[in-house]
């Protein structure tokens, strides 16, 4: 008897139909087609003891199992439960009345218990695209796949509840999650807040600025003047997530397998900060298996890297090209994967190897090679894609011991959602552009020329330092959020002096030691 189920592959962060298709004969053998891997091959273990633990006999004819599309790639351990629902159905210990009518995807244990798998949104997104009935999955995946509306969510503990349900002797419970109220709850809970940063004004500020425009950062300062401690209170000052944006990053972690029990859509903007030992397919994704990288895994949020200079070259130029497209194409021999890669990017790095060079009480023993040789492993395209660079200065002992707390996060927020709504407004009739970081040049011709006299002051600041036509174009981004932040309609000259400011490493002398 042959029989039909329905599961889902994944590709990049969206979910496309597998039909499972299983005949059981009179013969012997086990034969499986449709390009799977070894962790669906070996599902014939899982599902054979699976089965005699939960009452039934696995049959002794000739079992082949097709899945289709059959040049699609079919990978981990998820298509146990189709598998086994579809050998019982041709088996005929299953009714086939409605079997077709649901998407079916659970990793089984050898007792018969459903597992949790990865991409539970995507496949939850597709089965209400294909109109389905319902989709059956591990309870632990049960609220992450809830989110979508329109379609009923069945989570189940093990194969007996799935196998009672198609023969009707049970009814399974859908699982209903309000989206929008479990969405606007869990945002606005941070567990730090720049009222704790004592001084430290102008950074402050230049994170303001960042955050507002979605621009990229990089913090230059001694050890201990606190860059990563004020990196890590960024996601406290970023505007909210909207819906959608909510909906692409929980894809984004659940086709990872990075989110947790009971999760519906992640309401806070990712933040990642890989250690400098990572390397360049752990960054950028991929691998023989494609999985998202830190780049997408931080779309929508923040990627710290922390002492910049200290990953290998090879790592720091792959972001590159996502710096820029805000997306990722990674192109192996076996497959060709587009992964979103639109993050912030937030780096920190001391001025020399021994970190105190520049600094105010203590002395630097490093040579001018030294130091020329350990800023130089930042190449100067990478440098022109970091729109602030900013030098952090020490804090003094008045300014540490103050009791008085500085401006609390919520306040310095409040700024950042509204210079951030002038600019949704702005380019509301331009898909794909949200804040000003994202400006093509055309935009910025249209949006951001400067007055005459901020245009003067901008030449004057190319030529003194040399500055690159990239350089150009991320200062004028730059001024047209300090201008949003006014509510200037216009960019005028303090708002481009202001942004030549926060361009540390093009005009000081840390290069030409």
């Amino acid at each position: 008897m042959l029989s039909k189920i329905l599961g889902a592959a994944l590709q990049g962060i969206d979910a496309i139909a597998v039909e499972i298709e299983v005949s059981v004969e009179w013969g012997s053998g086990y034969v499986m087609v449709g390009l799977p891997d070894t962790a669906v091959k070996e599902s014939a273990e899982r599902v054979r003891c699976a089965m005699g633990n939960s009452g039934f006999k696995f049959p002794r004819k000739a079992v082949v199992i097709n899945m289709s599309p059959a040049d699609i790639k079919k990978e981990g351990s998820a298509y146990d439960l189709p598998i086994a629902i579809g050998i019982l159905a041709s088996d005929e210990k299953v009714a086939t009345d409605h079997l077709g009518r649901y998407m079916l995807m659970g990793e089984l244990s050898l007792d018969g218990s459903v597992k949790p798998i990865k991409g539970a949104l995507p496949m939850a997104i597709l089965a209400r695209e294909m109109q389905l009935d319902g989709f059956i999955l591990p309870k632990h995946n049960a609220t992450e796949a809830a989110v979508v509306n329109n379609l009923n969510v069945y989570g189940v503990d093990n194969i007996m509840e799935v196998i009672n349900f198609f023969n009707g002797m049970a009814d399974l419970e859908p699982t209903v999650v309000d989206t929008r109220a479990e969405f606007a709850r869990a945002q606005g809970s941070f567990p730090y807040d720049f009222s704790e940063v004592r001084g430290q004004e102008m950074v402050k500020r230049a994170f303001e600025v960042a955050c507002a425009g979605g621009h990229n950062i990089m913090l230059i300062g001694s050890p201990g003047s606190g860059k990563s401690m004020m990196a890590k209170r960024l996601l406290s000052i970023l505007p909210p997530l909207t819906l959608s944006e909510a909906l692409e990053t929980t894809k984004i972690h659940s086709v990872a397998g990075k989110l947790s029990q009971g999760t519906t859509l992640l309401s806070v903007r990712p933040y990642r900060a890989p250690h400098h030992t990572i390397s360049p397919v752990a960054l950028c994704g991929g691998s023989s298996y494609p999985t998202p990288g830190e780049i997408s895994l931080a779309h929508n949020g923040v990627l710290f890297m922390d002492e910049l200079p200290e990953f290998p070259r090879s790592v720091l130029e792959v972001m590159r090209q996502p710096l820029e497209d805000r997306h990722i194409t990674i192109s192996r021999a076996k497959y060709t994967i587009d992964y979103p890669a639109s993050f912030m990017l937030v780096a920190s790095m001391n001025p020399c190897p021994c970190g105190y060079y520049g600094h105010p009480t203590k002395q630097c023993i490093c040579t001018p090679h030294q130091r020329h040789q350990y800023m130089s492993k930042i190449s100067g395209p990478l440098l022109d894609r970091i729109d602030l660079q900013v030098e952090v200065q020490p804090v003094n002992f008045e300014q540490m011991s103050s009791k008085q707390p500085g401006e609390p996060s919520a306040a310095i927020r409040e700024r950042v959602i509204k210079a951030r709504a002038i600019q949704s407004l702005r380019f509301k009739n331009h898909p794909g552009v949200h804040c000003n970081a994202q400006m093509t040049p055309q935009l910025i011709h249209q949006y951001a020329e400067p007055d005459k006299e901020g245009m003067e002051q901008l030449r004057q600041a190319m030529d003194k330092s040399n500055m690159s036509a990239r350089a150009y174009d991320r200062i004028l981004k730059v001024a047209r959020t300090i201008a949003d932040l006014e509510g200037n309609i216009t960019v005028r000259s303090h708002h481009i002096m202001e942004a030549i400011g926060y361009r540390n490493l093009d005009r000081s002398n840390y290069f030409n030691l």
